[in-house]
């Protein structure tokens, strides 16, 4: 990469954003859609580009998108698959209360990321049922396939069974025979088969959510959190991904208040790790926990981002166990809806290996000290190209500075 590109690309900032969609595939951050606040409008970001931030360079592009690209949207459910970008649900910019049009996908939309085309196509399934439509759901990867949970959405009056407690109507919302609320049905979809089928699920299935949090420890899914109602809760549930059985883990230690828009990631065999959210008093959150799912302790953790509250953001596994936050907003969104962030926050939720505390100072101080600088060249090439690809993250300039934060 010349000199000339490398400082453009320094300047690139992906826009501030809520509601987006974030995957990591390599090295790569990838960012699609969500919404931003202008004046008084929600403006959709544009669906034809997906931002790219190099997680070693510490630098954004941006690539135009072709094919069967999807509506701008919010609330989206994306995941990462075998170098695919997968989406599902959202609520598009026709969005009012009472009468917001929440993308009716009988599709999912998939982006190969790793062939640099950026080429959408939408699967069009051949077997089973799509579920009906919904936003601010989450999901879970397994054995290939993506397994959806819960959401709030619409359903026609002949599909709502006042028997079956997998769905909550929301009473302020309905219209006609058109009934909004949330939900807590599973659905699995096989990319492989095109396929949608609804799993019998066993054991205390958490009750009908919206916004809650969702990550993956081998075969189980874990969800916390969310909106119930008009309530924000903490609680969390395991369900098994191969015998489909759910169960409550019930915490020994303190826990997190109850909140909704927070995220929830896996960051080793046992650990998961919350952060932000908007809380039972609609506060906006800035504070980590980790969960120990076999000891079912939560213990807060300290970090460097206590002024930099978050709700309905990010986050992604990085490598050695970091966690990447992009985005979200600072603000109780559904008053003040104008605090939309694009900065990138770089939580260590794990001591780091040796070879990268010496590849981060040296990238750090190589600029500074000029004996450090002149032993570079002595460095094995690879080494040397990995040392120099990490220098360029730290390189003063001013939009960097106001984009990354790390916790060192």
């Amino acid at each position: 990469m010349d000199a000339a590109f490398e400082r453009h690309c320094s300047e690139l900032v992906a826009r501030e954003r809520s509601g987006h969609t974030a995957v990591v595939e390599g090295n790569l951050l990838y960012v699609w859609g969500g919404y931003m606040s202008i004046a008084d409008d929600e403006v959709f970001l544009p669906n034809g580009e997906i931002w790219a931030y190099d997680l070693e360079r510490g630098v954004w592009e941006v690539f135009d998108m072709t094919g069967d690209i999807p509506p701008s949207m919010s609330g989206t459910c994306g995941c990462s698959l075998n170098g695919h970008m997968y989406l599902f649900g959202g609520c598009d910019d026709n969005g009012q209360t009472n009468q917001r049009s929440v993308f009716d996908f009988k599709q999912i939309y998939c982006v190969n990321l790793t062939d640099g085309k950026y080429t959408w196509r939408k699967i069009a399934h051949e077997i089973g049922s799509a579920p009906s439509p919904r936003d601010k759901l989450s999901c879970w990867v397994h054995r290939g396939r993506i397994i959806y949970f819960g959401g709030y959405g619409h359903k026609q009056l002949t599909d709502v069974d006042s028997r079956n407690r997998s769905f909550i109507v929301d009473e302020v919302s309905w219209v006609a025979d058109v009934f909004w609320g949330w939900n807590n049905e599973v659905h699995i979809f096989d990319p492989t088969q095109a396929s949608w089928s609804e799993p019998q699920t066993h054991g205390s299935a958490p009750a009908p959510r919206a916004a809650q949090a969702s990550a993956t420890i081998g075969c189980k899914g874990y969800v916390c959190g969310g909106r119930v109602m008009e309530t924000r809760t903490s609680d969390i549930h395991c369900l098994d991904l191969e015998t489909w059985t759910w169960s409550e883990i019930i915490p020994v230690s303190s826990i997190p208040v109850g909140r909704s828009w927070h995220t929830l990631t896996a960051v080793s065999n046992s650990s998961l790790f919350l952060f932000g959210g908007l809380s039972v008093d609609c506060t906006p959150m800035s504070d980590g926990w980790l969960l120990d799912v076999e000891t079912k302790k939560w213990r807060e953790i300290e970090h460097p981002f206590k002024n930099k509250p978050r709700l309905w953001h990010s986050a992604c596994p990085g490598k050695d166990s970091d966690v990447i936050v992009f985005g979200g907003s600072c603000d109780y969104i559904l008053l003040v809806d104008t605090g939309h962030c694009n900065d990138a926050l770089v939580f260590q939720t794990e001591p780091y290996p040796l070879f990268r505390i010496c590849e981060d100072y040296i990238a750090k101080n190589v600029t500074n000290y000029e004996k450090l600088r002149n032993q570079l060249p002595l460095l094995p090439p690879k080494l040397l190209t990995a040392v120099q690809r990490r220098t360029s993250f730290y390189r003063p300039s001013k939009k960097q500075k106001l984009l990354v934060q790390t916790m060192s």
